[in-house]
């Protein structure tokens, strides 16, 4: 199937550059531009889109509340935020809302149809690099008094469950799980289909976002 990519974008540059790109690949197809939120949320009402490259700073509205929209709405197009600094503020408010993951604008060709076939495919996309970065502007803004004690979620763990939410919310790869932990690569991909079924967490980005909410990971 082709996939269905709306940009959302600001600038017309930006967009362009994106443009060349997607259309150069097989499987991949604009079905529509847009220059703010708004203006997408419009196109989504009557074009079916799979994914929605999405920026954060725009005007009349940003991508965090398109996001939001999108997601409250129900539609099933999936959001990938494409950001200029992988510690935008906004980035994790994005997350929040339901975007897939996110993507440096200065991505490789490569990794942005990667990345987009991804999402597509109902993956997030968030490196464990960018997931570690984001830890390290979050953490610090969480309020204080914030921790587990105050949230049941993760009763229904069980101790080897618990541990690997904690080794994917500091962005380890099922790789380094695998070796922290002594256990398969099979297994930990067991554990983390556990894991999104007991949270009923959409995908990996969500995992994180939930074990930074109820305080499994520390200041």
């Amino acid at each position: 199937m082709t996939i269905r990519v709306l940009l959302v974008d600001d600038q017309a540059l930006v967009r362009s550059g994106f443009h060349m790109i997607i259309e150069s690949s097989d499987g991949i197809e604009i079905v529509g531009e847009a220059e703010n939120g708004a203006e997408a949320l419009e196109l989504l009402a009557k074009t079916p889109v799979d994914v929605v490259l999405m920026d954060i700073r725009m005007p009349v509205m940003d991508g965090v509340e398109a996001t939001r929209r999108i997601v409250e709405a129900g539609l099933s197009a999936r959001v990938l935020v494409l950001t200029t600094f992988d510690a935008d503020e906004y980035v994790y408010a994005a997350l929040r809302a339901g975007a897939s993951g996110f993507l440096l604008k200065d991505s490789r060709p490569d990794e942005l149809l990667q990345a987009i076939h991804s999402v597509a495919n109902g993956d997030a996309v968030m490196a464990p690099s960018a997931t570690r970065r984001l830890l390290d502007q979050v953490v610090p803004l969480l309020p204080a008094g914030h921790g587990e004690q105050k949230d049941g979620r993760l009763d229904v763990l069980t101790d080897r469950e618990r541990e690997v939410l904690v080794e994917i919310a500091k962005g380890a790869t099922n790789a380094e799980i695998s070796a922290t932990l002594y256990m398969a690569e099979g297994t930990v991909k067991t554990h983390i289909g556990r894991l999104l079924a007991k949270l009923h967490a959409r995908d990996r980005v969500q995992l994180v976002l939930i074990a930074l909410e109820v305080g499994l990971i520390g200041r």
